[in-house]
């Protein structure tokens, strides 16, 4: 091969990415286009064209006349199959849901409006609810020029999950399945089925309660933390006036206090599969943050969950069910321990802390988790195993529960001590 030959053969494979690319974009237009058209065809429709093209090519070339008459069996199918979805609906549906929320094991009721739009009598049809992974197919009747149809539904919620609801859609199909035409006519709501949880009413109050908050380093000249006295400015108020060192010093004194702030409660929930023998554990110890977290809630205190990569800021119970719905296990996310170690990070302002764990934490790293929190935060590590009886230790300045039910938190945080 000569040099000049080799030099074209090279410029053309390097010119040839921009002719693929090139010829993409010119059909690209063509094949959105005709995408429509060939999402209606379903994979027995391509099958059965497929074999028709075949039958008809061999028995012409071969001539044989049975594979002809498979080809045209082949082509009356598909024809008939075109009469059952061609055709216009035109419908106005309603999809709606009793409640967004539900708690886990309640019922879930949705309903269906059908309404006919047409100016004419529609023939009876069929529309399908896409609910979860799952979904159902209600049977719609004949309806008149502004008949409306209603369907009612039922969504399990056995677990704690986020359900997809939805969109409606209609469907034209034959009874072969070769084709399948679908229109959507509503967007997807979701269903959160939220958490079991508990009311602790004054279960937790020796645990969080704190009267004073936490102080800080910030000087403040009305608070309930005291902290030194000093003398007295103008704009001060006077009935902070210490009289007992004004008539011994002869001076003007009044009472500087620190700032504090309110009670700030972490939950820190590790999410590590290999923290949980079982998902019974993972779903007690989601029970378990949103109780607390709930009763922290109604005591107006301040609550963060601290997970792996995110941090969930308790504004509203509601709120803070909905983050702990999503909620999810994974296989290679951070460990307890090493989520302990953030709290001082991502929550400075924390006051108390509670560890959620499953079984396979070995007593050790628990307590070494407790050892990466901030010093002046209060700590407990609940260990929730399903079935376990309630049990209280103590691993160095870490106070531990076991939990084996959540009807047993409240009576179990009344063992903890401050």
């Amino acid at each position: 091969m000569s040099t000049e030959t080799l030099a074209r053969a090279r410029t053309s494979a390097a010119a040839l990415p921009e002719r693929v690319r090139r010829f993409g974009e010119r059909v690209r237009p063509v094949v959105d286009r005709a995408r429509p058209v060939l999402e209606v065809v379903q994979p027995a429709g391509w099958v059965v064209l497929v074999s028709g093209v075949l039958a008809w090519w061999a028995g012409r070339r071969f001539g044989w006349f049975e594979l002809v008459v498979v080809a045209l069996a082949c082509v009356v199918a598909l024809a008939i199959a075109v009469a059952f979805v061609v055709g216009r609906s035109d419908y106005r549906i309603r999809l709606e849901l009793t409640k967004h929320r539900v708690v886990v094991g309640s019922r879930a009721v949705g309903r269906i409006e059908v309404t006919s739009t047409a100016g004419r009598v529609q023939l009876p049809s069929e529309i399908e609810l896409p609910v979860g992974a799952s979904g159902a197919t209600f049977g719609l009747p004949r309806l008149a020029a502004g008949e409306t149809h209603e369907e009612l539904f039922t969504v399990p919620t056995v677990r704690r999950a986020v359900i997809p609801v939805g969109p409606v859609r209609s469907v034209r199909g034959d009874g072969l399945g070769l084709l399948r035409r679908e229109k959507r006519w509503t967007e997807t709501i979701e269903l959160f089925v939220h958490p079991r949880t508990v009311p602790l009413h004054g279960a937790v109050s020796g645990f969080l309660k704190d009267l004073e908050g936490k102080p800080t380093r910030d000087l403040s000249p009305s608070d309930v933390s005291f902290h030194a006295l000093r003398e007295y400015a103008p704009g001060d108020d006077r009935r902070h006036v210490h009289w007992k060192t004004t008539a011994r010093t002869g001076r003007l004194m009044v009472r500087q206090f620190e700032e504090t702030r309110r009670s700030h409660l972490v939950i820190v929930l590790t999410t590590a599969a290999a923290d949980y023998d079982d998902p019974e554990e993972f779903e007690l110890a989601v029970s378990v943050a949103g109780s607390l977290g709930l009763q922290a809630l109604r005591e107006e205190r301040d609550v963060t969950v601290l997970l792996p990569g995110q941090t969930v800021r308790g504004q509203t119970g509601g709120r803070l069910l909905d983050e702990l719905t999503r909620v999810e296990l994974a296989d290679r996310p951070v460990r307890l321990a090493e989520l302990a170690r953030e709290v001082g990070e991502q929550v400075p302002d924390a006051s108390a802390a509670v560890l959620l764990h499953g079984a396979t934490v070995p007593p050790a790293l628990v307590h070494l988790a407790g050892t990466r929190l901030p010093i002046d935060v209060r700590s407990l590590a609940v260990r929730c195993l399903p079935g376990a009886t309630v049990q209280r230790r103590t691993l160095a300045d870490l106070t531990t529960l076991d939990l084996g039910r959540l009807g047993d938190l409240p009576s179990a945080m009344r063992r903890v001590r401050t």
